[in-house]
């Protein structure tokens, strides 16, 4: 299975895209021509910028396991939304794996200043509406950040930061996992999925689990794990369950975000002078 091609797969995509009314096709940014922006602009006002990794994901994952999923979630969102989809941001805040080899890592103040300047040139395409969709939970307080200071430059905006299983309750994510606080990581639910999107890229001879412990603090990887994995029983990941994972989180997320570029925008309050 080559990548870009793994949303396609998902049963149920056509019937989707149908009651969200998307082309069935992801509408991928980097390959429209300039003079089509304008009006993909004038019809939606949105854009999903999914945010990724290049990290070390346990002896049996590739370095790429987010960046892989959000892709093909966002692919997928797109085709049953029209939400069009930036290419994917491939590093992110990575520094607390340690010193596991293979990592690429941004700088936390780094990140904001590329989202920073990526929002902004969407803006002067016509992009009124943010969708971050990420992959990697370090990225979170960066993406807020990002949200934060998007919001706050331009009157026009809506952002919102999400991950891709956002859209449905934590407690319903079956990654096997034993504690809420766990530092889950290239896991039974990772696994899973990317054994549904990429199989040649798993290599479950490898496979190794690291129990989660119950902790308040939160660790480097390397500082509670050697093999980079954080998680209960790796070495039972299958594609089946995969598919099923990926499966909810598009749909969820699509019918989320379908509704969501479509929410009116609320009238701006009177403003009450002081007595």
């Amino acid at each position: 299975m080559t990548a870009g091609a793994a949303w396609s797969t998902l049963p149920g995509l056509a019937e989707l895209a149908a009651e969200l009314g998307g082309p069935g096709q992801p509408i991928q940014w980097d390959e429209l021509p300039w003079p089509a922006v304008p009006a993909l602009m004038a019809a939606t006002h949105a854009a999903l910028i999914p945010v990724g990794a290049t990290e070390q994901h346990g002896p049996h994952l590739p370095l790429n396991v987010d960046s892989v999923i959000t892709r093909e979630i966002a692919l997928a969102v797109s085709a049953t939304t029209g939400i069009p989809v930036v290419p994917t941001v491939e590093y992110g805040v990575s520094g607390s794996h340690g010193d596991f080899p293979g990592t690429l890592t941004l700088q936390p103040e780094t990140m904001i200043m590329v989202m920073a300047d990526l929002t902004e040139s969407l803006y002067r395409s016509g992009v009124r509406q943010y969708i971050f969709l990420n992959g990697h939970i370090w990225n979170n307080a960066s993406l807020d950040v990002t949200a934060e200071k998007l919001r706050s430059r331009h009157d026009d905006v809506r952002v919102r930061s999400i991950g891709y299983v956002t859209m449905y309750p934590g407690a319903e994510v079956d990654g096997h996992v034993r504690y809420g606080r766990a530092l889950m990581h290239a896991n039974y639910f990772e696994t899973s999925v990317m054994l549904y999107l990429r199989p040649d890229l798993v290599d479950m001879t490898r496979a190794v689990s690291q129990p989660d412990t119950d902790s308040f603090w939160d660790y480097r990887m390397d500082q509670v794990s050697g093999s980079g994995v954080w998680g209960n029983d790796v070495a039972e990941a299958n594609a089946a369950h995969g598919q099923a994972e990926f499966a909810r989180c598009v749909t969820t997320t699509a019918r989320a975000l379908a509704a969501a570029i479509r929410e009116p925008q609320p009238p701006r309050p009177a403003r009450i002078s002081p007595a």
